[in-house]
């Protein structure tokens, strides 16, 4: 039976989000954070846009050094030759690609005002993936930008001529959030069926429906007799209305009536570091998780209603479909209300020694001490905000790692 792979993209649209970034070393922590809980791939950046080229290459490391395995790291880019070769060339060691190319009729003629064709962008799809493997790709995905107002002939050709020059997966991508979970599930469908490669499901929240067409279009998918990846973000966060919520999607999948009985996950995912990922990502965002957010939001196990308590108090699954341990809650949020020394820019060795030892951290000398200080002074600049403890153990951990990450080069 085909299963259902979880493809995060939050360090890649998510970072898209108007009036809203993340450092680089926050966008590690997140790969990190998702590799913990068992995501299979995460889209982690953009590899011909420069300045993440650093930061790229530091993850890549990661990677061959283990700490961010089994998780795939892929990069993001245009489905264009040009662009294949930028990206090899600024992250020689990339290995995973998404190549992206509008596919609508609305696109090709609103987007590129008559300078392509239906034709055109299927050439210049298949050029760029024989490019990308001719440069030693190991993994191509090929994203169909706004295939939900793209007709579906047209998409089926689309997707047999990514199949012919040996695409692993098509990228269906509800760019609008137009879909609803009628249409897509027998978009999907024929999808798998009429391609064959596995479908990926990339919705948006525009009609508040994203973790519910990516549901849809994964049974699709599956129905079709093809894997699904559902595409996440942590704490939905994206482009507009945002993306699937990761938390949700788990969520759903595993939880919703019946639906894991058939349609399951390839890989385990482990739901208690939901609480910790997506309180990291309201940090780093700078944006509140919900009230109402579906595991981890303020109100999904609080009661009120008399009925409610009493009935909650007799027995939880009277009103909890699961239970707040599983997604790594429960331990109360301790907060200094005395004397307090931070880790920040302007630190000095003393404060810094002590933070870090209430951490266990030591370090040979004061000259490790001053090193690792000076870069988290760096990390502070960068981020704007205090650092958060797994932050200051990274930069303790990994060095040379949280140099690469802190280095840029906006003209060399």
């Amino acid at each position: 039976m085909p299963k259902i792979y979880l493809l995060d993209v939050t360090n890649r649209d998510g970072v898209q989000t108007a009036k809203l970034g993340l450092s680089k070393l926050e966008k590690t922590l997140v790969n990190i954070y998702l590799n913990d809980m068992g995501v299979f791939q995460s889209e982690f950046g953009f590899p011909t846009t420069k300045h993440e080229s650093n930061y790229l290459q530091a993850n890549l490391e990661l990677a061959e050094m283990g700490v961010l395995k089994p998780i795939r790291l892929e990069g993001w880019i245009r489905a264009i030759v040009a662009d294949v070769e930028t990206a090899f060339k600024t992250v020689p060691k990339i290995k995973h690609l998404n190549l992206s190319i509008s596919t609508s009729d609305q696109m090709i003629q609103g987007k590129f005002q008559g300078r392509k064709t239906r034709e055109d962008i299927i050439d210049n799809m298949a050029e760029a993936v024989d490019a990308a493997w001719a440069h030693g790709a190991e993994s191509i995905g090929v994203n169909a930008e706004d295939a939900s107002r793209t007709d579906l002939d047209y998409l089926i050709k689309f997707g047999l001529a990514a199949r012919e020059h040996g695409a692993n997966r098509l990228r269906y991508c509800d760019t609008l959030g137009y879909d609803n979970p009628f249409t897509i599930y027998e978009t999907a469908r024929a999808l798998a069926e009429n391609v064959g490669l596995p479908i990926e499901l990339h919705c948006h929240g525009d009609l508040g429906m994203a973790v519910a067409t990516s549901l849809s279009g994964a049974k699709g998918a599956i129905d079709g007799g093809q894997d699904a990846y559902i595409n996440t973000t942590v704490n939905g966060i994206g482009e507009r209305a945002g993306n699937a919520d990761l938390v949700a999607t788990v969520l759903a999948v595993t939880k919703s009536k019946g639906f894991a009985d058939k349609y399951q996950l390839g890989n385990h995912i482990d739901l208690s570091k939901a609480w910790k990922i997506a309180r990291f990502a309201s940090y780093a965002f700078d944006v509140p998780i919900p009230i109402n957010q579906p595991g981890v939001g303020a109100n999904a196990f609080a009661h009120e209603s008399g009925i409610h308590a009493d009935g909650v108090l007799k027995d939880p699954e009277n009103y909890e479909l699961y239970g707040y341990e599983e997604l790594g809650r429960g331990e109360p949020e301790m907060v200094d209300t005395g004397r307090e020394i931070s880790a920040g820019e302007y630190s000095g060795i003393s404060g810094f020694s002590h933070v870090m030892g209430k951490m266990s951290v030591t370090f040979s000398g004061k000259e490790e001490a001053n090193q690792v200080l000076e870069l988290v002074r760096y990390a502070n600049v960068e981020s704007h905000k205090p650092l958060v403890e797994d932050e200051l153990l990274f930069i303790a951990r990994y060095p040379e790692i949280a140099r690469k990450l802190l280095t840029l080069n906006p003209l060399g």
